[in-house]
Formats: structure tokens, sequence, C-alpha cells
């Protein structure tokens, strides 16, 4: 096509993209805010039930015992921090580690 092989085409292409998205951030690297935030819950009740979704009838998928430490996502949704997908405890039951700098 046009005497450009199919695969710089396609390098082109990916690169363009790149550039877009790039410039579209400001110039930073996607997500690089959120990079240098560090979150990280540890666990206050005796055993925390770790739900499929932000709510209390949400199904229980694992638990937690107390002083177990992960991490966690900045997201908090009717009084649950997610973990991650399809993780959410409640906020009542964990405290943000002495490192964290999510809020």
């Amino acid at each position: 096509m046009f005497g450009v092989p199919v695969r710089g085409l396609i390098v082109i292409g990916v690169l363009g993209v790149a550039g877009v998205l790039y410039a579209a951030n400001g110039g930073s690297p996607m997500d690089s805010a959120r990079a240098d935030e560090i979150c990280k819950i540890t666990v206050t009740a005796d055993i925390l039930n770790v739900r499929s979704g932000p709510g209390d009838m949400q199904p229980i998928v694992s638990t937690m015992p107390r002083d177990a430490v992960t991490e966690a996502r900045p997201r908090v949704e009717n009084g649950y921090r997610m973990l991650g997908d399809r993780r959410w405890v409640s906020q009542q039951f964990v405290a943000l580690t002495s490192d964290s700098t999510c809020k």
C-alpha cells in the first residue's frame, strides 16, 4: 500500500496513538499521579468480610484476619474501600497504614 509495508504502518499507528495519549495527559505518562500514591490498609476487626461489591448485601468472597495488611485502591463508595476487582471491605473495620498516601 503506497510502497510502505503493513508492519511499518502498524508501528506508525501505535506510536501515533501513544503520542496522542501522552499529549492528552499533559505530557505525563498515563496514571503517573497514581503511581506515586501508596494505599495499604490494616484490618482492625477480628475477621473482616471481603465482599464482591460496596454494600452489606453483597456476597462475601473471602475473609481477612485481624492485623492483615493488604494493598487497596483510593476509591471509597458507600463506606466501603475497594481492594481490587470485585473485592471491597468496610471502611469501619480497616485503617490506613502509616506509609499510605491515599485518603
